[in-house]
């Protein structure tokens, strides 16, 4: 039997204000709002869009992600906990569903004296994003221990990554389909109280370092080869630049953080300012990290 997009007028909200989902706090409304509650009926969903040529965006965590302010058409699929979210271990080997929260699987991994995913605390999302994102930090990356991904690709199959279809590098992965569904990840035992130390340690100085209280989404600018983005920009005299309700942040410089009434204009002209003064000032040409829609 085939589903009808009026079948799942049930989970269905319409012109949800995104807003309220992305850390931001900003953007317009989306058109089709889905929440799914299994993942067959997500499955059954994104093959329905497809097959009515609605397009579909899949939202996790909304941490990485700055929405227009004039909204999003088609539909807009939420992906996160406690849709597709379970995580079990299995020797060396974690296995998480797309909606995990990274936060969770880096928490069940050092339980289990797992070691690797520890260098990730602090980052927010989901492990389907933090993959297709190859998220990470100073102290390692997540495709480095990602041993295969299963998707649900652009024409509605789902099919299993591994070997050489996986490629991982600064901020990227080869994973460009609709939705991961599940990853399987290779960590290594360690010492329970080195493990949880690295972890302390790692997250304290993001503490120190990072405005983790405001309103964010994490680092606007991808780090240039060899130089550090916040660095130039705050050599160029910007921390605490602000436009309209978005500003940078005056603790790091590679982060935008907004107030009630910021609007995704505010926080595009400030990329803009950014990008135009390191340009002029450094020769350098600075790529955007966050997502738009």
């Amino acid at each position: 039997m085939t589903n009808s997009i009026d079948d799942f007028s049930d989970i269905l909200s319409r012109d949800e204000p995104l807003s309220q989902h992305t850390w931001l706090k900003l953007g317009g409304n989306a058109e089709r709002f889905y929440n799914p509650t299994s993942r067959d009926q997500l499955i059954a969903l994104v093959r329905c869009c497809i097959a009515q040529d609605i397009p579909v965006r899949i939202l996790g965590g909304g941490s990485n992600l700055l929405v227009d302010d004039r909204g999003v058409s088609g539909a807009v699929i939420r992906v996160i906990d406690p849709l597709l979210s379970s995580v079990t271990i299995d020797g060396s080997i974690v296995k998480a569903e797309g909606g995990a929260t990274l936060s969770h699987v880096v928490t069940e991994s050092v339980r289990a004296n797992l070691a690797g995913l520890e260098n990730l605390v602090g980052i927010p999302g989901t492990i389907g994003g933090a993959i297709v994102g190859n998220a990470g930090g100073r102290h390692g990356d997540i495709g480095e221990f990602v041993r295969s991904v299963e998707v649900m690709t652009n024409s509605g199959d789902i099919a299993v990554r591994s070997g050489d279809e996986l490629s991982f590098s600064y901020r990227h992965s080869s994973v460009s389909d609709l939705l991961v569904l599940s990853a399987e990840l290779e960590l290594r035992p360690d010492d329970p109280t080195e493990l949880a130390n690295r972890m302390k340690k790692i997250w304290i100085m993001k503490r120190s370092t990072q405005p983790l209280a405001d309103q964010s989404a994490g680092c606007i600018f991808k780090n240039p080869r060899g130089l550090s983005a916040g660095a130039l920009i705050e050599q160029c005299g910007l921390k605490d630049l602000s436009v309209g309700k978005a500003r940078i942040s005056d603790r790091h410089a590679n982060f935008v953080v907004t107030e009630a009434g910021a609007t995704s204009g505010d926080v595009e002209s400030l990329i803009a300012r950014v990008q135009s003064a390191v340009s002029d000032k450094f020769g350098v040409s600075l790529e955007v990290e966050i997502r738009r829609w």
